[in-house]
């Protein structure tokens, strides 16, 4: 079956009586996309015919500041294949809120940035794309920091207190600054002071803003009611790059291994980065197997398509089951019930096929593809084994995006 998709945005009506699920268009949700596809024979080729009804008109957000800034302020974060996660966005929306109408809100971003830095209050943003989650330098992010901050010498410098990058280079950041002062675990600030817990989350501990500033999970609402500049300063930025590599006097003490991807399948469904889901709408589930193993993608269930016997209780998502956080859900046959979207309200990108165009699940997704789910997975299997026979490669990242 040849997928002939185009996708719909806009469009604010919504028919309240029940749509017909096999109609050749679809009236689509404000913000909404949605694939239909035709109902051809596998090998033909299918027509669409959309409707969009309404305009969307939002009114454009004032900047925070217009007047000539004389200090600064510096937020850091780390992306994940051009994109900030919640809690880095937190940490930048702390560092705008807090700072007034002459203080220049500067956003360093360790690889690549797709997101719109205005919209995240930034007024100046500095972008090393050769940096960031894939690749493991710290003491070239280190020397880059620092460098920018003697070149800014920002107030305070807000970083995510995370596992990973940004707890670790904070940290670094502290260890090299011994006049420095820093604050981890930060769980509450505002202007007059920040606070963390002690003695096992029994007492609060409070004080000033200091320099270093590594922000908890969770502590500031990322909604901004102005934007920022968002100027890139390609200047700040080679002259950054130039520090990294030449402040990077200990790299020579390690050797990088790289990154080793796991994939999907063989990680614990929670963990899992890309999730093939069915539902009740799914009958031949070795068909569906055969996709899962073909995209490498772990195997999720809702609950009907678990008490029906057809997979496992531990691959069970909803509120009864696991919470999945995946970059890509691709869901078969899934209605929608609440409690399955409650467990799937972290997933970045949502892509739905169902023959219920009315169904909950259309709202939730990114993406949806209106017709049976059947039928979807065998070209979708096709188009897998033409992605690896034409680039001779079993490469789980071509074969996912191929598909």
């Amino acid at each position: 079956m040849e997928l002939n998709i185009h996708s719909i945005s806009g469009g604010v009506h919504i028919d309240k009586n029940r749509i017909n699920p096999r109609r050749p268009f679809s009236v689509t949700a404000d913000g909404i996309k949605r694939f239909v596809l035709g109902e051809t024979a596998i090998g033909e080729a299918s027509e669409v015919h959309a409707q969009v009804a309404g305009h969307n008109h939002q009114q454009a957000k004032p900047l925070r500041t217009i007047q000539a800034t004389v200090k600064s302020v510096l937020a850091v974060a780390h992306t994940d294949r051009g994109t900030l996660d919640e809690h880095s966005r937190q940490v930048i929306a702390a560092a705008v809120l807090l700072a007034d109408a002459v203080t220049e809100v500067v956003l360093l971003v360790f690889g690549e940035l797709s997101d719109d830095s205005a919209a995240l209050g930034a007024d100046r943003v500095v972008v090393l794309p050769q940096y960031g989650s894939h690749a493991f330098a710290p003491e070239q992010e280190l020397a880059a920091l620092r460098n920018l901050i003697e070149a800014l010498q920002p107030e305070h410098i807000y970083i995510p207190d995370c596992a990973i990058a940004g707890g670790d280079l904070g940290r670094r950041l502290g260890a090299s600054m011994a006049d420095v002062s820093i604050a981890t675990h930060v769980v509450e600030i505002n202007a007059a002071g920040l606070a963390t817990y002690r003695q096992q989350r029994a007492v609060m501990a409070r004080r000033s803003l200091s320099r270093i500033i590594l922000l908890a999970a969770d502590v500031v609402d990322t909604r901004l009611p102005f934007l920022g500049r968002g100027e890139i300063d390609e200047k700040l930025v080679a002259t950054v790059s130039a520090a990294a590599e030449v402040g990077a006097v200990h790299k020579v003490l390690y050797r990088d291994l790289g990154i080793s991807v796991l994939a999907a399948s063989q990680m614990a469904l929670d963990e899992a980065d890309f999730i093939v889901s069915a539902g009740n709408g799914v009958d031949n589930v070795s068909t569906f197997n055969a996709l899962a193993n073909a995209l490498e993608a772990a195997v999720g269930a809702s609950r009907v398509a678990v008490d029906d016997g057809k997979f496992s209780r531990d691959q069970q998502i909803g509120a009864t089951g696991k919470t999945v956080s995946a970059s890509t859900y691709l869901a078969f046959g899934i209605s929608g019930a609440v409690q399955h979207l409650q467990g799937i309200k972290d997933c970045r990108h949502v892509i739905t096929v169902n023959l219920d165009a009315s169904a909950p699940m259309i709202k939730r997704a990114d993406l949806s593809i209106i017709d049976d789910a059947h039928a979807v997975m065998e070209a979708l299997l096709v188009q897998v084994k033409q992605a690896r026979n034409e680039n001779g490669t079993d490469d789980v990242a071509t074969v996912g995006s191929a598909a």
